[in-house]
């Protein structure tokens, strides 16, 4: 079995808990009370998602050669 490594972007939410998202893998997005529940809800998710894409023959991607960048934007107030 081999090893995937995938980047999750987790965001507060102002009701509570965590929306999590998977860049690699457009349209994984899962949810978690605590950080801790929002990145297992997310390794299951990949998980399924990486189990539909074998089931279908599709290719899996990975976050392998990805780079990170925060770019800072001086935007009006009303945007902050």
């Amino acid at each position: 079995m081999k090893t995937l490594s995938y980047r999750i972007l987790l965001k507060r939410e102002p009701e509570g808990g965590y929306t999590v998202t998977v860049p690699s893998l457009p349209g994984c997005v899962t949810y978690g009370d605590t950080i801790d529940e929002s990145i297992e809800m997310a390794r299951e998710a990949i998980e399924l998602y990486i189990e539909s894409l074998v089931e279908h023959g599709e290719e899996v991607p990975t976050s392998e050669g990805m780079l990170e960048y925060i770019l800072n934007i001086e935007a009006q107030a009303q945007y902050a």
